[in-house]
């Protein structure tokens, strides 16, 4: 299996009536997620799922990639690795899966499924826009994840 995690990108404060989840992109967010989007759709295989946050900034990330994508409630800012590791199938999942949710659930994620529990930093800071390619495989009969790429925006020209 593999597990795409990209971070939303740069969203604006929150409105006057302090709505999270009604926040949009940014104009930079707009160019980092479209220049994502490019390379993100350049190499994920036509059996990937998409998986998006009902928040409006990873909605807005979510709609440059030219895939058919399904909104998932237990991806929202507040969500926890469980829910997101179970919205995904993980691990038994066949296809490619690309999650675009939220720090700190994603970087949480990261850390967890590389095996890091005693790292004195519990969660990967993934940069805004960024993705965190995982890859499930297996070695001498044991499962192994291993991290296939780690690309933010800015290394994209964005």
């Amino acid at each position: 299996m593999e597990l795409i995690l990209w971070r939303h990108a740069e969203a604006a404060m929150a409105g006057p009536d302090g709505d999270d989840l009604a926040r949009p992109l940014t104009g930079k967010g707009q160019r980092h997620a479209e220049r994502m989007a490019q390379w993100l759709d350049a190499r994920l295989p036509a059996n990937s799922r998409v998986l998006v946050s009902p928040a409006r900034r990873a909605q807005e990330t979510a709609a440059h990639l030219p895939r058919k994508q399904r909104t998932v409630a237990a991806l929202a800012p507040d969500a926890g690795v469980d829910a997101l590791l179970l919205a995904c199938r993980w691990p038994d999942h066949r296809g490619p899966v690309l999650v675009v949710g939220h720090q700190p659930t994603l970087g949480l994620a990261v850390n967890y499924l590389l095996a890091c529990p005693e790292s004195p930093v519990r969660e990967w800071p993934l940069r805004k826009g960024a993705v965190a390619w995982l890859r499930l495989r297996q070695r001498a009969g044991q499962p192994q994840v291993m991290l296939h790429a780690l690309v933010g925006p800015e290394l994209l020209g964005a």
